[in-house]
């Protein structure tokens, strides 16, 4: 049976859109996707973009575009706080969306769009998509199996210095937690399932910052400490900000009653894996399980629901729930008091395989841990 291409239509031709578009030529390359149509706030774009990209059609109207009917998939790949009426509005019209992250920036709009998909015949897939990078998945498989115990807390970390390109990063609706933090919300709710309770300690610590020779007043946090409660006495803590210079730790860090596993690299873009297991008394590297997986791969996987009528790994349940989290976080930051988490979803599960390949050993000096 022939598969027809799914049809896309680009809304928001800022910095990701390249990034989006390398996967898009692949897929078109293949014979799953034809780009048809893109949509920027104004007509500075439409050069470049008709001539760069070679897609046929441009408007300055999202509306315009998500009542296309020559478009099965619109992207929402504009600024943070203009998501959910462009999310909304595709969904309305019976669109398949995959939108960068957030979905939408308040709750009340959230909730709202997440009943949408449930009753919309198009897919709702949000940013991030770490749970499809196959390191990921395998973590996940190792966590599930039981090969550290049961997971009693954990730790993970993304940040750098900020943004210089543009200033919603730093406006409200933006932030580090919105921008960076996700990431890690999304990795560790799904390794764990839902969280309880959030409690976080956030500011502005550099409250200007200086951006295409001007100077900007700080908005939104650009630093944040969240912890998660899982119940049953289990913790984690993420650590974000535009506050970073450098790093050298692991992305995630989990520690169980009998071992510990760590992503290295990002979540967005891992490196291999450690895993530590008393009966075994030594660290097992593992190296990076697919070097060209991309964070963009989110397209594909939408792609490849549409075209083969499966579920997402990736649920806009799950994406509220982070959305929840990162929001109370903030309030919870701005109040000093622990806030409880209302809302819940189906934790994703994962059949592919472990690596067969012996691990690299590394020896503890110290012997096993007492």
């Amino acid at each position: 049976m022939t598969v027809q291409p799914v049809r896309i239509g680009i809304i928001g031709c800022g910095d990701v859109l390249s990034a989006y578009m390398t996967l898009a030529d692949k897929l078109r390359c293949r014979g799953q996707v034809e780009v048809t149509a893109a949509c920027a706030a104004t007509e500075k774009k439409r050069d470049d973009v008709l001539t760069e990209y070679g897609i046929s059609k441009f408007t300055t109207d999202y509306r315009e575009l998500v009542q296309d009917a020559e478009i099965d998939l619109v992207l929402v790949l504009t600024p943070a706080q203009t998501h959910g009426p462009i999310v909304r509005a595709a969904l309305e019209a019976g669109k398949h969306v995959l939108v960068e992250k957030p979905m939408a920036v308040n709750l009340e709009e959230a909730a709202a769009i997440v009943d949408l998909a449930r009753r919309s015949p198009g897919y709702l897939l949000c940013a991030p998509y770490v749970l499809l990078s196959p390191t990921y998945q395998t973590i996940w498989q190792r966590i599930h199996q039981g090969d550290i115990g049961k997971v009693l807390s954990g730790r993970a970390r993304y940040g750098w210095a900020g943004p210089w390109w543009a200033d919603w990063f730093y406006r409200a609706g933006g932030g580090a937690i919105f921008d960076f933090g996700v990431y890690n919300i999304t990795s560790l709710t799904g390794f764990l399932g839902p969280a309880k309770r959030v409690m976080a300690m956030t500011g502005i610590a550099i409250p200007e910052r200086e951006l295409h020779g001007q100077q900007l007043r700080v908005e939104a946090e650009d630093n944040a400490h969240i912890m998660l409660d899982f119940g049953e006495s289990v913790y984690t803590v993420v650590t974000t900000g535009f506050t970073m210079q450098r790093y050298r730790c692991p992305a995630i860090e989990l520690y169980g009653s009998e071992g510990v596993i760590q992503m290295l690299g990002d979540d967005w873009a891992p490196q291999g894996y450690e895993l530590w297991q008393n009966n075994v008394g030594a660290w097992q590297s593992f190296y990076e399980t697919d070097l060209f997986w991309q964070w963009t791969d989110g397209l594909r996987h939408i792609v490849e629901c549409i075209q083969q009528n499966k579920p997402s790994i990736c649920t806009p349940e799950h994406a509220f729930h982070v959305l929840e989290i990162m929001i109370k976080a903030q309030e919870s930051g701005r109040e000093g008091r622990a806030k409880t988490l209302d809302s819940t979803f189906t934790p994703p599960t994962f059949e592919a395989s472990i690596e067969t390949e012996p691990a690299h050993l590394v020896h503890d000096p110290r012997g096993r841990q007492r």
